[in-house]
């Protein structure tokens, strides 16, 4: 499949090019959660669309679905974001959050490479790797509904999202460069001529 690269998009139209329908129909009738999610965010979807931020949406989401309990797994280059976010959900959820130092594992434990080595001359001789396993563990144990990643590294969020016990969605995504937005990246005519230099191909 290519979709980005189909100019019609006719299944927007409700016409298939696939060979998948009947496939894709006999899954939700037969996953009733699965189907209760796509019920609960197309209603979301029709009632607020360009009303509700994100964070409102996720909001009604687990408010649709019946979930009580949300986990938060978070980098800690975000703490003060997650404090903020933890404390909105806390009106209306039972949250745990877990931060991605969680254990305090050296870096050193498994020949990780350090952020800084070398380059600063009071460097820690300790660095704590980030731990998604061990944030997917202790959001497990807590038995939480539904988790939220906020700024997780790349590759931090797939190990995280492997892990957990509960479904997983994404809040925010970390762009250092971009004020976590990545998708700025692709707006700006700079950022695109870059990334499509031949050392990116």
């Amino acid at each position: 499949m290519r979709c980005a690269a189909c100019k019609d998009k006719a299944c927007a139209a409700c016409k298939d090019c696939t060979e998948i329908t009947d496939v894709a129909k006999a899954r939700y009738a037969s996953d009733s959660e699965a189907l209760r999610s796509l019920k609960v965010a197309t209603q979301i979807e029709s009632r607020y669309y360009l009303r509700k931020t994100r964070l409102e949406e996720l909001i009604l989401y687990a408010q649709g679905m019946g979930y009580q309990k949300l986990g938060v797994a978070f980098c800690i280059g975000l703490a003060q974001e997650a404090a903020t976010l933890c404390a909105i959900l806390e009106q209306n959820f039972d949250v745990s959050s877990v931060c991605c130092k969680l254990c305090g594992i050296d870096k050193a434990y498994f020949g990780l490479e350090r952020l800084h080595a070398g380059a600063v001359a009071d460097e820690p001789k300790s660095e704590a790797m980030c731990n998604p396993v061990g944030q997917a563990h202790i959001l497990n144990k807590e038995r939480t509904d539904l988790n939220i990643i906020l700024g997780l590294c790349i590759g931090h969020d797939t190990v995280f999202t492997e892990y957990s016990e509960a479904p997983v969605t994404t809040l925010a995504v970390k762009d250092r460069v971009l004020a976590h937005n990545p998708l700025g990246a692709v707006y700006s005519n700079y950022y695109r001529s870059k990334l499509r230099e031949p050392e990116h191909k």
